[in-house]
């Protein structure tokens, strides 16, 4: 089988450098190009063949938008995922209506880059476009995680995320956490149900001793003593997710 054909477009080289030294034992992915700004990036996809473009948005000369734009014209419908800093909501309906397959806040994990790209290229989903929801719901819980101190290179980082996203979605898995959530979250990362239980608890060990203050007080205050004990596995992705759905809400 041939290596998925990426081509980054980027003005941080630095990056570029680090996802291809990610993807450089990788037998399924391979960075095989890189621009640094939207004209340069436009070029490439014109007169070059990719399977998958990873676009930033801010870049000198000419930004993503551009580059979508271009793209639209030219009628060159290409795979993309959308990796940048900036996340307004107006900015993601933007790029949706261009058809953009994903929208990926950065920091990202190299591992979640790598999963859409992989989803991307399967069959089964490789026609849809960015969903909204799910971009929009991942973004604020990034956010969240990032300012509460938990590092997103530990593992407890990536089972609490797509823990929280669960019950968000479920609030009926909220009474199964040790025999619904674990067990979903050992099977999509395939690990065991006891390492996720211990990653998660040290991600919250790790959170308490670094975390925003105030945050922590405005999410557990009501929840847990924080003078006192570290909430629970279960209280911290419970209450996280809780929060996140109030914030909806509000929108």
């Amino acid at each position: 089988m041939d290596k998925i054909k990426v081509l980054m477009i980027d003005d941080n080289i630095q990056l570029i450098e680090a996802v291809k030294e990610y993807f450089n034992s990788s037998k399924k992915i391979e960075i095989i190009s890189e621009a640094h700004d939207g004209v340069e990036g436009i070029n490439k996809i014109e007169n070059e063949i990719y399977d998958v473009i990873v676009l930033d948005l801010i870049m000198p000369k000419k930004d993503g938008l551009y580059v979508l734009e271009e793209m639209k014209k030219k009628n060159l419908n290409k795979k993309v995922i959308v990796a940048t800093s900036y996340n307004t909501q107006e900015v993601i309906k933007e790029v949706s209506d261009y058809g953009v397959n994903y929208y990926v806040l950065k920091p990202f994990d190299f591992d979640d880059l790598e999963k859409r790209i992989l989803e991307l290229c399967n069959k089964k989903v490789s026609g849809k476009s960015i969903d909204l929801h799910y971009n929009n719901l991942q973004i604020a819980i990034t956010k969240v995680l990032h300012e509460l101190g938990i590092p997103s290179h530990i593992k407890g980082y990536q089972y609490i995320r797509d823990g929280v996203s669960l019950i968000f979605d479920n609030p009926d898995m909220i009474g199964g956490i040790t025999k619904e959530l674990y067990p979903e979250l050992a099977s999509r990362f395939d690990t065991t149900v006891s390492r996720v239980e211990r990653a998660i608890r040290h991600a919250i060990e790790v959170s308490w001793n670094r975390g925003n203050w105030d945050l922590m007080t405005e999410i557990f205050g009501n929840s847990v003593d924080i003078d006192r004990a570290k909430p629970t596995n279960s209280e911290f992705i419970v209450t996280v997710a809780d929060k996140l759905r109030l914030d909806y809400h509000k929108v």
